[in-house]
């Protein structure tokens, strides 16, 4: 099952580290996914709930302020039997249970390193996403700000470049 395992560069330092993916909070396509987006391919949800852990990532940046403001995303490859699907808390939320190796990583993505007006964004998104998240309506306009930039696709050998 493909996950997608939200992050920040300073939790991606220690992936690097010790080569693995701490477990937790992720997003996949799940039935509620495939319900939801019924009339779409496998792609396109995919690539929503890259989107959601995009969103996830934000708030992982409100969590660590001295991480530098770009969303982080892990795509990985992991067994079914270590995934617990969450639809419970969120349309495409999962629960990894275990550790991933980085060698399932398929790929990482973030926002371009040397784009200003998206490290604005994500900075001014994370002051928002907890409000976005209780319903603001002025706050969720300033989190799809940030969404409107497109996460970079990274192979996995880009990892020490990005960090």
């Amino acid at each position: 099952m493909r996950v997608y395992l939200p992050s920040t560069l300073t939790a991606a330092r220690a992936v690097l580290h010790e080569r693995k993916v701490p477990p937790g909070m992720a997003f996949a396509v799940t039935p509620a996914v495939r319900e939801w987006y019924s009339q779409s391919d496998v792609e396109e949800m995919e690539f929503a709930a890259l989107q959601d852990a995009a969103r996830a990532s934000l708030r992982l940046l409100d969590a660590d302020p001295e991480s530098p403001p770009r969303r982080f995303v892990f795509a990985a490859d992991v067994d079914e039997r270590l995934v617990r699907v969450r639809d419970d808390l969120d349309r495409g939320a999962v629960e990894v249970l275990e550790s991933v190796p980085l060698a399932a990583v398929r790929a990482v993505h973030s926002d371009d390193p040397s784009d200003a007006e998206a490290q604005a964004a994500v900075r001014a998104a994370v002051a928002a996403v907890l409000e976005a998240d209780l319903g603001s309506d002025d706050a969720a306009f300033v989190v799809d700000g940030a969404e409107g930039f497109e996460l970079l696709w990274f192979a996995t050998q880009e990892l020490p470049d990005l960090l």
